[in-house]
């Protein structure tokens, strides 16, 4: 049977970068298993409390993150969703980064046992996770990396493995965009040129088109409403969501495929 694994951090990281070509799969009738390594505790409680403000109760926001991140996944047509458990590690310089039982500090042969474990079981052809920086310096993104990788290679089942990406092009077609119809985003407001951010787009292997899914990335992005505000794409106009969610691109590191590749299971048998 053929079988996509994703590997990520939180609840929430599964749509953005992966949420096209699950749907993708799973309307294929294709496998699709998601590995979410944490349970997002250090989300926004309700009301927008935010981690270490007054009234902010990590199990509550546990709860809530973990049931949005059921209904993601059926949205999504995912067929099985694995928990690994873990704390979440917060933010890049958050003081839960030291916590002891957080994702970032958690015995990394434990936490790749998981994951070996469930490629074991699902014996994926695909796996796909993050790069070396977890896409953007996540404590819990590069955890989640380094146990994907570490559990590919010890059980040496998948067949390819890749990294998500987000093309440097696309980065600046936002923003151009943003700035052309003067949609406020907070983090773009003062800016005269894109961020540097983004994978160059001569290292990316494999962009998949997944418009026939926006809509379905779109409600499970809303299904994920008690980070809502962290959620900048929410706040766009239906035009801008659907322009920049209509494609997932990504870095292909284990395995063959051909040039220009499309689908990330080409090449296989």
């Amino acid at each position: 049977m053929q079988t996509l694994m994703a590997v990520h951090a939180h609840p929430d990281d599964e749509v953005l970068g992966t949420g096209g070509v699950l749907a993708k799969a799973a309307a294929a009738g294709i496998r699709t298993v998601l590995v979410t390594c944490t349970n997002g505790e250090q989300g926004d409680g309700p009301g927008g409390v935010k981690p270490g403000e007054e009234g902010h109760d990590p199990h509550a926001v546990r709860e809530t993150r973990l049931a949005e991140l059921a209904e993601s996944a059926k949205i999504l047509g995912i067929e099985h969703v694995e928990l690994l458990g873990h704390q979440d590690s917060g933010m890049d310089g958050w003081d839960a980064n030291h916590a002891e039982h957080s994702f970032a500090n958690v015995d990394f042969d434990s936490a790749v046992a998981q994951v070996e474990k469930l490629m074991e079981h699902y014996r994926p052809q695909v796996v796909v996770t993050y790069d070396d920086n977890g896409g953007y310096g996540h404590p819990d993104h590069i955890q989640a990396h380094r146990v994907a990788v570490a559990a590919t290679e010890r059980t040496g089942i998948p067949q390819k493995l890749y990294y998500t990406a987000i093309p440097k092009s696309g980065i600046r077609e936002m923003f151009e965009y943003v700035k052309a119809n003067e949609i406020e985003v907070d983090w773009m407001a003062d800016a005269t040129e894109p961020p540097d951010f983004g994978t160059p787009d001569e290292i990316i292997t494999t962009v998949t088109d997944v418009s026939e899914h926006v809509t379905q990335k779109i409600n499970a992005l809303r299904a994920h409403a008690s980070q809502g505000e962290n959620i900048f794409f929410l706040r766009l106009p239906d035009e801008a969501v659907s322009m920049m969610m209509g494609k997932e691109a990504f870095v292909r590191v284990r395995g063959e495929g051909p040039e220009n590749e499309d689908d990330l299971f080409a090449g296989l048998a």
